[in-house]
């Protein structure tokens, strides 16, 4: 992660938790970002599953309750 105060830093809690140990980016931060990684995030606002049966192609942005 960046250092606080790099504009590029990243805030706890407005663009990720953590859980068990590991970082979990928000749905925010992805679009942000603004493209979809394809590694399935729980978080995906662009409807990426693992699971090919589920979702949404990559692309596809959900702008569902943004905040």
């Amino acid at each position: 992660m960046s250092t606080k105060g790099d504009k590029n830093s990243l805030i706890e809690g407005e663009d990720f938790t953590i859980e068990d140990g590991l970082y979990v980016f928000t749905r925010k931060y992805h679009l942000k970002r603004g493209y979809c990684c394809e590694s399935g995030c729980r978080n995906c606002p662009y409807g990426f599953r693992k699971d090919k049966d589920e979702g949404r192609k990559p692309g596809a942005v959900d702008h569902r309750d943004t905040d």
